[in-house]
C-alpha cells in the first residue's frame, strides 16, 4: 500500500487536518499516512513547493501526496492529479506544482472531475482523499479526470541573469523555522555563471563574499571559544536542497533573532550575485 502524505496551511489547533486522516483510514484501514507539514502560512503557495519539492524524494517511488493549500475549487483554480517523477500529487491547478515540474516533466496530467459524484465545501477531505484512495488501490488517473497538458505557473520565481552573465539576480522564496532566508539561485546556476570567478552577494545592507559548505564552516575553531567571532556570525551556505541560503549562526528568532529579521529581509526581496 502506498504512502500518502499530507501538507496544508491547516495548522494544528482545528480539526481539520484529523478530519482528513480519518476519512483516509475509514476508506483504507491499512494505510500509511505521513505528516510533511500543516504549517504551511496561509494559502503560500511558493512556501508550499518548496517544502514539498526538498520532502517528496526522500519517500519512495509510488507515493501519494495530498497538498491542500489554496484548495477551493472555483472556475480558476480547478484540481489536478499528477504523476510526476513516478509520484503522485493531488492538488489544485494554481501553480504549485510548477516548482516540482521543472526539474522532472510530468509524465500524467489529469484535471479531476468527479465532484458531481462527491459534492463537497472542503474538496480535502472529500474529493483528494477519494483520488488519493483510488490510486492507492491501484486505479488509474484517467478514471478520475480528462487528461490535460499544461499547468499554471508560478511567477517571479527565476532568477535573472543579467547580459555578459555579470551578475545573477534572484530573491528569497522561503524563510525557515531559524529565520534563515533561502534563495531562488542554485548552486548550478552560480557555477554556470560564476565559473570560478570572484563575487559579492548583496541582500540591502548584507554583503557576504564566501559561500560555505556547512554552517559550522564559517566558524573559526582553532581560536579560543571565548574569542571566536560565533553568536551573530552571518554567513552563506548552499543548503541541502542546492539553494544559496542567508544564515546567522545558531540563530533563534524567539530570542536573538534569524537573518530575516536582523537583515531586513522577507518573502520576495532582491538577492543579487556580481561577479568580477
Amino acid at each position: 500500500m502506498p504512502i500518502i502524505t499530507l501538507t496544508t496551511d491547516f495548522g494544528i489547533k482545528d480539526h481539520f487536518v484529523s478530519a482528513v486522516k480519518g476519512a483516509i483510514y475509514t476508506e483504507l484501514p491499512e494505510a500509511t499516512i505521513v505528516d510533511i507539514s500543516h504549517e504551511i502560512s496561509p494559502f503560500h503557495i511558493t512556501e508550499a513547493a518548496y517544502i514539498i519539492q526538498n520532502a517528496y524524494k526522500s519517500f519512495p517511488k509510488g507515493s501519494i501526496h495530498i497538498v491542500g493549500i489554496d484548495s477551493e475549487l472555483n472556475p480558476e483554480n480547478k484540481h489536478i492529479a499528477v504523476k510526476l517523477d513516478e509520484h503522485y500529487f493531488i492538488c489544485a491547478n494554481n501553480g504549485l506544482i510548477s516548482l516540482i515540474a521543472s526539474e522532472f516533466r510530468p509524465e500524467k496530467i489529469v484535471e479531476i472531475n468527479i465532484h458531481d459524484a462527491i459534492g463537497t465545501n472542503f474538496p480535502v477531505l472529500d474529493v483528494f482523499v477519494a483520488v488519493a484512495c483510488h490510486i492507492a488501490r491501484g486505479g488509474t488517473l484517467e478514471v478520475i479526470g480528462k487528461p490535460i497538458s499544461d499547468i499554471k505557473l508560478i511567477r517571479g520565481i527565476t532568477p535573472i541573469v543579467n547580459v555578459g552573465d555579470k551578475q545573477i539576480v534572484g530573491s528569497i522564496i522561503y524563510i525557515d523555522n531559524y529565520g534563515n532566508l533561502i534563495t531562488n539561485i542554485t548552486r548550478k546556476l552560480f557555477e554556470d555563471v560564476g565559473k570560478g570567478r570572484d563575487f559579492k552577494i548583496t541582500a540591502r545592507s548584507a554583503i557576504f563574499n564566501t559561500i560555505y559548505e556547512r554552517y559550522s564552516d564559517a566558524i573559526n575553531f582553532t581560536i579560543e571559544k571565548s574569542k571566536r567571532e560565533e553568536d551573530g556570525k552571518k554567513l552563506a551556505v548552499f543548503n541541502s536542497s542546492g539553494y544559496l541560503e542567508l544564515a546567522i549562526y545558531k540563530s533563534n528568532p524567539k530570542t536573538v533573532g534569524g537573518a530575516s529579521s536582523l537583515f531586513g529581509l522577507y518573502y520576495r526581496d532582491t538577492v543579487s550575485i556580481t561577479f568580477e
